[in-house]
């Protein structure tokens, strides 16, 4: 299979791009900079640039570019660009799907849970509808924008990403090293649901949806999400250290801003029915499993 991958520099892009190719497929990375040979394509998403003829002979591509939603407090301009990023890159991607007489047959775009908004302690598959705030508006702008792709007879995934536990990166390295200095503990109240995913699984996902005719919304989450609390206590007892330093609603917000009432103080539980109905299996499927492998590293 001839895949072709945006954001392919990125934590997930990365091992993707890694997985694929050691499964044998040939890997088109659609690239900012001046294309480095026949394996890279250029774009760019702001400017909706794209020739679609890059696309002919591919058989998928996956959409995972966008700007780091947590990694800056959230200014009207950072707002902006978290969603410029994404829609812009989404639409210029699957409008090129309308330009070319047979263009891929699949278009595996990124989302998030966040589509969700807050859900409290109800429990949630993709069925649900959307929620309130500025990630959920995001998320139902970003997934819409697939629409062309759609239309031009793709079977288009949308993933929704939970919380993606890995070795090297991510907000495991952010974590992790509080932890284990025993600086660690809820967040906020506790009771907020934290979905999680170990990397391995989302990359295993990434590739079951390849290969299988799923289309639509796919929870990107393990089988079991649990509260902060529970996942502070978790990680704690991995590393030997006691989860005992909460912290309260107002530092988080002093030190993160907005983000800390759309991102980190609010939760979904949300469930992977999508994936579970198609018949994927979890390597991970508990968190203290998830996050064993994601601190061995």
């Amino acid at each position: 299979m001839r895949v072709a991958i945006t954001g392919s520099s990125g934590l997930m892009g990365t091992a993707l791009r890694k997985r694929l190719a050691a499964d044998g497929h040939e890997i088109r990375r659609i690239v900012r900079h001046r294309p480095q040979g026949p394996a890279e394509i250029g774009w760019d998403p702001e400017a909706h640039k794209f020739d679609p003829t890059a696309l002919d002979g591919v058989d998928a591509v996956v959409h995972l570019a966008g700007v780091g939603i947590g990694d800056h407090r959230w200014t009207a301009e950072r707002k902006k660009l978290i969603r410029d990023s994404r829609v812009d890159g989404t639409t210029t991607i699957s409008t090129a799907f309308t330009a070319i007489a047979d263009p891929p047959k699949v278009l595996i775009s990124a989302s998030a849970v966040g589509w969700y908004g807050d859900t409290g302690d109800r429990q949630v598959d993709e069925t649900a509808p959307p929620g309130r705030g500025f990630l959920a508006e995001l998320c139902e702008t970003w997934e819409a924008a697939t629409e062309p792709a759609r239309a031009a007879g793709a079977r288009v995934v949308t993933i929704r990403s939970g919380l993606v536990l890995a070795p090297n990166g991510g907000i495991m390295s952010r974590l992790k090293p509080l932890f284990s200095f025993g600086l660690g503990g809820k967040i906020g109240s506790g009771k907020q649901y934290w979905p999680w995913i170990s990397l391995a699984d989302q990359i295993d996902a990434i590739c079951f949806l390849l290969d299988h005719d799923v289309a639509g919304p796919v929870n990107m989450t393990g089988p079991v999400p649990v509260t902060n609390a529970e996942f502070t206590r978790v990680l704690g007892s991995i590393v030997h250290r006691p989860a005992l330093i909460p912290v309260p609603p107002f530092a988080l917000r002093a030190a993160i801003g907005e983000f800390a009432d759309e991102g980190v103080l609010i939760g979904q539980r949300a469930v992977p029915a999508a994936l579970s109905k198609a018949g994927f299996t979890h390597t991970h499927s508990t968190l203290e499993q998830a996050l064993r492998w994601a601190t061995s590293g």
